[in-house]
C-alpha cells in the first residue's frame, strides 16, 4: 500500500474543481501542527490510499511520492511528446523529471547540475545531454551571467533557440536566471525547486520571449495512481536512486545522513517498524 501524505478538505472552491492540491485545510504528514508517518501505526484516508501491484516492494512503494512530485510537475508543464526538454538540478525531482519526460516521449532531454556525480547519474538515466555551467566570477553581473550560459548551453547542447520546456528543480537563483534565458520564445518554464523566498528575476525576458511561467507543488490529481502504473511496468526505474537504507530505530541517523548534502547520498529508505 502506497499513501498520498496529504488529504483536503474535499469541500472548499479548489477540491470542487479538481485542484485539491491547493486546499488550505489540507493535513499533510510532517507538516506542522500534523505529525509525520514515522510511526509503528498511522491513519489516512481510504481513499487516498493505493493497493500496489503484487510486483511492486514496498520501496518502489515509498518512490511512488516524489514520481507523483515529478509527474505533477510535468502535467504543470503540460509536457507533450517530441518537445525538448531542460531539467535544472539533478537531486531525486530533477532526475525523475527526466524519466517522466523520457517516458512521455520527449525528442531531447538535457540536464543541468554544478555536480559531476549527479550529472553521471542523469546521463546513465538516458539524459541525451549534461550540461555543468561555470561558477560566477566576482564582479559579474548576475544577469550578463545567466544569459551568457545560457547562450553556451544551447549552442553546446543543440537547443536552437532553447527549450521548448524548463524544469527548474534546483530552486537555487543562479538556476532560475539561467533556466528563464534557456527557454525558447513561447516556450513553458515551471518553478518547482524551491530556494530563497525573494530572487532577482528576469521578468523583462519573460514579458519579450512570451514565456508561459508557473509554480508546482506536491501532487495533482490522479500523480499517485500514474506514478505506480509507471513503476510497476518498468517505465520508470527507481532502485538506482535508493543509495542508503536505515532500520526504523535509526531514523534520526538516516535524517543526519540527508542534511550533510552529500552528493553521494540520493533517496535514503528508513525500514517500516518491524513486529
Amino acid at each position: 500500500m502506497a499513501m498520498e501524505p496529504g488529504v483536503p478538505c474535499r469541500r472548499c472552491e479548489y477540491c470542487r474543481k479538481g485542484s485539491y492540491h491547493l486546499c488550505g485545510d489540507k493535513v499533510f504528514a510532517a507538516t506542522p501542527p500534523y505529525d509525520g508517518t514515522l510511526a509503528k501505526y498511522y491513519i489516512n484516508a481510504a481513499d487516498f490510499c493505493y493497493k500496489l501491484p503484487d510486483t511492486m516492494s514496498l520501496e518502489e512503494g515509498a518512490m511512488a511520492e516524489p514520481v507523483s512530485v515529478a509527474l505533477a510537475i510535468a502535467k504543470t508543464a503540460e509536457l507533450k511528446a517530441h518537445q525538448t526538454v531542460l531539467v535544472v538540478g539533478y537531486g531525486p525531482i530533477g532526475i525523475l523529471c527526466q524519466a517522466v519526460a523520457r517516458a512521455w516521449g520527449a525528442a531531447k532531454v538535457i540536464g543541468v547540475d554544478v555536480v559531476d556525480s549527479r550529472l553521471a547519474l542523469a546521463a546513465s538515466y538516458g539524459a541525451d545531454g549534461t550540461y555543468k555551467p561555470e561558477r560566477k566570477a566576482a564582479g559579474i553581473d548576475a544577469m550578463e551571467h545567466a544569459e551568457a550560459t545560457a547562450a553556451d548551453l544551447k549552442e553546446k547542447m543543440g537547443l536552437g533557440d532553447g527549450a521548448d520546456v524548463v524544469l527548474e528543480c534546483s530552486g537555487a537563483e543562479p538556476c532560475v536566471q539561467l533556466g528563464i534565458y534557456a527557454a525558447k520564445p513561447g516556450g513553458t518554464f515551471v518553478q518547482a525547486g524551491m530556494g530563497k523566498e525573494v530572487v532577482e528575476f528576469p521578468i523583462t525576458t519573460v514579458c519579450t520571449q512570451g514565456l508561459t511561467v508557473k509554480g508546482s507543488i506536491r501532487y495533482l490529481a490522479g500523480c499517485y495512481p500514474a506514478a505506480i502504473d509507471l513503476i510497476s511496468k518498468g517505465k520508470i526505474d527507481v532502485k538506482p536512486l535508493i543509495t542508503h537504507r536505515f532500520p526504523f530505530e535509526q531514523s534520526e541517523e538516516a535524517f543526519g545522513l540527508v542534511h550533510q548534502g552529500r552528493s553521494d547520498v540520493f533517496k535514503v529508505m528508513i525500514a517500516g517498524v518491524q513486529e
